[in-house]
C-alpha cells in the first residue's frame, strides 16, 4: 500500500496528520461563482495561506495551475450534477481513476447523497470507484450526506454518522460530512467512522467566528482537518483566511488567535 500511502502524504500534514482540502468544484453545480472566474489566482491564493490540497474537475486543472510557488495537493473529482436538474441531488461519475492519474492527481473524490431518489446508483459509483482506486493505489476522498425526500435534517447526529460509516465501510481513506453544531455529538461521528473525519464549509457563513467556532468544534471532537470552500474563496481575503484555518487545523490556534491572524 506503499503508493496509497505516499500520496496520502501530499493531501495530509505529516506531522500534524491533519488536512486543510479547499473544494473548487462548484462551477460544475453552479457555474463561475464569485472567486472562481480567475482559477489560477484563485488557486494562488489558496496556496499562499497554506492548503494541503484544492479539489476541482478535470477539465479546470489546466487552468488552475500555476507552474511557480508553492506546490499543493490535488484531488480530482469524479462526481457531477447541476443545480439545474430535476434531481439536484442525483450525482453521475464523469471521470475516472485513471484520467486522473494522467493528469497527476494525489487522490481523487466521490460526492453521495443518501436519501436522494438515486442513491442505491451513486453507492454503486462508490463500489466501483474504490477497487478502481485500490488497484492504482490513489486515495478516496468520500464526501456523505443525507439529502433527500425521506432526509428531514441532514445535520442530525444520527444521519451524519451513518453517512460517514457508510463511506468508510465502501473503501473511503478520507470522509467528508457536514458539522453536526456540537462537540458532543460530533465525537459520535468520529468515533463511529475508522477512517479521517474532515468537515464541509457549507455555504457562506454569516461572520468569521462562526466558520472559527464550527472548525474549533470539530477538531476538539477529533476530525481530521476541514474541506473549506466558499468560506475561504469568497472572503474578502482569501489567503489570510486559509492561514488562519490552517493555524488552527496543524497549531490548534484558538478561535481568538485565528481571528487576530485574519484581521493581521
Amino acid at each position: 500500500m506503499i503508493g496509497k500511502k505516499i500520496r496520502l502524504e501530499r493531501i495530509i500534514d505529516r506531522n500534524s496528520h491533519k488536512t486543510v482540502i479547499i473544494p473548487m468544484d462548484h462551477g460544475v453545480t453552479v457555474g463561475p461563482i464569485e472567486g472562481l472566474a480567475d482559477m489560477r489566482t484563485a488557486v494562488s491564493n489558496v496556496v499562499a495561506g497554506g492548503a494541503n490540497a484544492i479539489l476541482m474537475h478535470k477539465g479546470i486543472v489546466r487552468a488552475g495551475h500555476r507552474g511557480t510557488g508553492r506546490d499543493v495537493g490535488l484531488i480530482i473529482h469524479l462526481s457531477a450534477g447541476t443545480a439545474m436538474s430535476p434531481d439536484p441531488n442525483a450525482k453521475e461519475l464523469v471521470c475516472t481513476v485513471e484520467e486522473t492519474i494522467k493528469l497527476g492527481a494525489d487522490a481523487v473524490s466521490v460526492h453521495i447523497n443518501l436519501g436522494a431518489e438515486t442513491d442505491k446508483e451513486m453507492l454503486g459509483q462508490l463500489g466501483q470507484i474504490s477497487e478502481r482506486c485500490f488497484e492504482w493505489q490513489m486515495p478516496l476522498v468520500a464526501m456523505m450526506y443525507a439529502r433527500g425526500p425521506k432526509v428531514k435534517d441532514e445535520y442530525d447526529v444520527n444521519n451524519v454518522k451513518h453517512a460517514a460509516r457508510v463511506g468508510a465501510e465502501l473503501g473511503a481513506d478520507i470522509v467528508k460530512v457536514v458539522y453536526t453544531g456540537s462537540v458532543e455529538s460530533f465525537v459520535t461521528v468520529v468515533e463511529g467512522c475508522p477512517v479521517p473525519v474532515v468537515i464541509a464549509g457549507g455555504p457562506k457563513m454569516g461572520s468569521d467566528e462562526d466558520i472559527f467556532r464550527m472548525v474549533r468544534g470539530a477538531l476538539e471532537a477529533g476530525a481530521a482537518g476541514v474541506s473549506i470552500g466558499r468560506n475561504a474563496f469568497q472572503h474578502k481575503n482569501p489567503a489570510k483566511m486559509v492561514q488562519a484555518l490552517s493555524k488552527m487545523v496543524h497549531e490548534a490556534a484558538s478561535v481568538e488567535e485565528a481571528a487576530k491572524i485574519l484581521k493581521g
